[in-house]
């Protein structure tokens, strides 16, 4: 292969990470690619959704098969440079898929094979979910996949993933089949539950702990024309919007159906709040008056009709905020008319208080999920290891953004604040979740293991040292057992 790039076999200001990349670029086929800072390549590799993970790494290497991921792994290991691996770049936290050393970026594992024998997907983590829902469109059938357009198949299904598709068929990991995992040793093995029953567990839901994974094969599933879409509400007619939830979550048992709430303040300086209602339904019409409540309330503006589902998928992009981000998780059990006015009153607390900060913007969304949402796994996965009552079937997501890194802990501080009083309101409302884990892919910087792990982190710390006893993977980012 050739390095590409007008640093390409410099040796500056990191010479051991350069001379790695040079190794790498020396060892693996010459389908395979390092890029240094200069080349389009690399900056297309580098890039990520959030500047709070963003750093310039030595290089990028841009494998095109397992093997050459093995061997780069080994030159990693042998000269203990720190590396990270990029699917889609969305998650925010610091150093998860950036580094300062060698950033693996995984473009080029962008196949998706569909096999009618076997009604699975094989999907490279290289790839977005709009990429695999349009690949899939042709045979009517999908996977349980992402809920936005522009989110990473990677870091998602290896965390969990909750979709539209969640009350029928469970969270992305529920519906893994097997992958192909490229292990800290080199070695490039299928893992299924029947051939490697430890790392299957491990894997779902525990990302990049055990090797790194170039591909996943996932059950798929019939899909036709969606019904669904968006509607978009002034304040005066939020205390509507909050009856016809309360009603819809207490009355609504059909696993078709999904909707969740956004709140939102794209530019916190403007200090106008704006709720947006995500209706969904999995066929090309919607049952009579099940969502009649919501089309009834007056909206400024609506988008809610029959579609395809990856139509559907791209009206939500995930535009890339070019901000500094950070994120928290509230699991609660039931959204209720007290529950929901009192998250929009910490919407609106959080955002008069960051009004007067660097703030670009918040969201606060609220998915309300069947109880029976983790009743679809057939084997334990490492995320959700809890998936009884205790665990609670719906939440809140929020999401800060703000411009300069010197207003990090100001703004950490307030979000986590904001968390902890709606995780406080619902166990005094007597909701069952004070010991509930947190969602892996939307938990803050520092969190610890055991709150997202709970008592499954004996097990999975024994994988981790049987399947990689120097501790290669810790040289990568991310959450580490």
């Amino acid at each position: 292969m050739t390095l590409q790039g007008p640093l390409a076999g410099f040796v500056g200001l990191s010479p051991n990470y350069r001379s790695t990349c040079n190794d790498i670029a020396a060892s693996v086929s010459s389908a395979s690619n390092v890029y240094f800072e200069g080349s389009s390549h690399f900056a297309n590799g580098v890039e990520n959704w959030s500047m709070t993970n963003t750093e310039i790494p030595a290089c990028s290497f841009e494998p095109v098969n397992a093997q050459d991921v093995g061997i780069a792994l080994g030159l990693l290991a042998h000269d203990q440079t720190p590396f990270a691996v990029r699917g889609g770049g969305h998650s925010p936290n610091p150093g998860f898929s950036s580094t300062p050393g060698v950033l693996i970026a995984m473009t080029s594992f962008s196949g998706v094979v569909y096999d009618q024998n076997t009604q699975t997907a094989t999907i490279g983590m290289g790839l977005v979910w709009d990429d695999v829902y349009s690949a899939l469109e042709q045979y009517n059938m999908t996977v349980v996949g992402g809920r936005s357009s522009g989110v990473g198949v990677g870091g998602f299904v290896l965390g969990g993933g909750y979709s539209y598709l969640s009350n029928e068929y469970g969270l992305s990991v529920d519906n893994i089949v097997s992958l192909e995992l490229v292990m800290p040793n080199g070695t490039v093995a299928s893992i299924a539950s029947s051939s490697h029953p430890d790392l299957f567990y491990g894997l779902r839901g525990g990302f990049n702990n055990f090797g790194i994974v170039t591909t996943v094969t996932m059950k798929t599933h019939p899909q036709s024309q969606v019904w669904g879409g968006s509607l978009w509400y002034t304040y005066d007619q939020w205390g509507r919007v909050n009856e016809a939830t309360a009603n819809f979550v207490s009355q609504v048992i059909d696993p078709k159906a999904c909707m969740y709430i956004t709140i939102d303040y794209m530019h916190v300086v403007v200090g106008v709040p704006a709720m947006m209602v995500t209706l969904f339904y999995d066929a090309p019409t919607s049952p009579d008056g099940m969502f009649d409540e919501f089309l009834n309330i007056p909206s400024h503006q609506e988008d809610v009709t029959t579609r395809t589902f990856l139509n559907l998928i791209k009206s939500f992009p995930m535009t890339p905020p070019l901000t500094r981000i950070v994120t928290h998780w509230v699991p609660v059990e039931q959204f209720t008319v007290p529950m929901l006015w009192m998250v929009e009153n910490q919407a609106l607390a959080l955002g008069d208080r960051a009004s007067h900060l660097d703030a670009t913007f918040l969201s606060y969304d609220l998915t309300p999920f069947l109880p029976s949402v983790y009743n679809h796994s057939e084997t334990p996965s490492a995320f959700p290891s809890l998936r009884g009552p205790e665990q609670g079937h719906s939440f809140i997501e929020v999401l800060c953004g703000w411009a300069l890194e010197t207003s990090d802990k100001v703004m950490g501080e307030l979000a986590a604040e904001s968390a902890a009083s709606m995780k406080q309101f619902a166990v005094k409302a007597g909701q069952n979740v004070a010991n509930a884990l947190l969602y892996p892919n939307a938990a803050p910087p520092g969190t610890p293991m055991v709150d997202m792990y709970g008592d499954a982190l004996g097990r999975l710390h024994s994988i981790k040292s049987a399947v990689d006893p120097g501790d290669v993977m810790g040289r990568a980012g991310g959450w580490k057992f």
